[in-house]
This record gives structure tokens, C-alpha cells and sequence, in this order.
């Protein structure tokens, strides 16, 4: 459970009731994901120390890992300057971050050189068989 002082409050104002959410792998630094936090996310995680978000797309509470099993447990959390942006330290359960049964969601890589995008991260499970879609 995590109890901020009244200076530790995001302000959710600025972009229709929605900020930023960075998910960090909290003992490689590795990032994990984006996504979004509303009011009600931010006090989800806050009251039960695992990543809770606003789902954009089905517009509701998601808590995450509620169906790969795959949660977010919360180490610490940093607000950024403006208080627009928070970046979540977490120890992720089960290995995989992303929906696609990737560890990052930023698994896709653009090197200088002008070659190809490179996958950098491979599947740990397949998607279909964890979502049931």
C-alpha cells in the first residue's frame, strides 16, 4: 500500500482525466510498456500496490495481468516535473508485459544503419491461448 503526501498527486487536468503510465522493470531498468492512468487507476494501485490502468479502448478500470495472470507488482513510483506523467517501478510476474506475450511492448528496434526494424524480444506465450480470443 502506498500513502503519498498531498505534493504526490498527479494532476489528471491536463489531458481529459488521463496521464501517462510507464511501466519499468524495477531491477533491470528494462521498460516494459505505456500505458494510461486515470483517477481510479492511480488509486487502485496506490490502495493495492499492483498496476492498475485505464483502458482506452474498452473504457474501463483494467488491472493488470487480470487475465494473462501476468500482474504488475508495484516497487515505487516516481511523478515527473509537471505531475502529468508517472513511471511505475515493478517487478513483473510471469515474464510478459505485453499483449502480444512479449516481455516489452517495445519490442520492436530501428537501428541507424537504415536496415529493417528488428524484433529484440521474443514470445513467451502465445496470445491466443492466454486471452481465449
Amino acid at each position: 500500500m502506498f500513502i503519498p503526501s498531498s505534493d504526490f498527486v498527479p494532476d489528471f487536468s491536463k489531458s481529459h482525466g488521463l496521464i501517462a503510465a510507464v511501466a519499468q522493470d524495477a531491477a533491470s531498468g528494462e521498460v516494459l510498456m505505456l500505458a494510461w492512468m486515470n483517477e481510479e487507476a492511480w488509486q487502485a494501485t496506490l490502495s493495492t500496490g499492483e498496476a492498475h490502468y485505464w483502458s482506452r479502448s474498452r473504457q474501463k478500470l483494467w488491472h493488470k495481468g487480470e487475465s494473462s495472470g501476468n500482474v504488475q507488482k508495484v516497487k515505487a513510483i516516481r511523478l515527473d516535473c509537471d505531475a502529468d506523467a508517472v513511471l511505475l517501478e515493478v517487478e513483473q510476474v510471469g515474464g510478459a508485459a505485453c499483449h502480444t506475450g512479449r516481455r516489452s511492448c517495445f519490442f520492436r528496434r530501428l537501428l541507424p544503419d537504415g536496415a529493417d526494424a528488428e524484433i529484440c524480444c521474443p514470445q513467451l506465450f502465445d496470445p491466443e491461448k492466454v486471452y481465449h480470443k
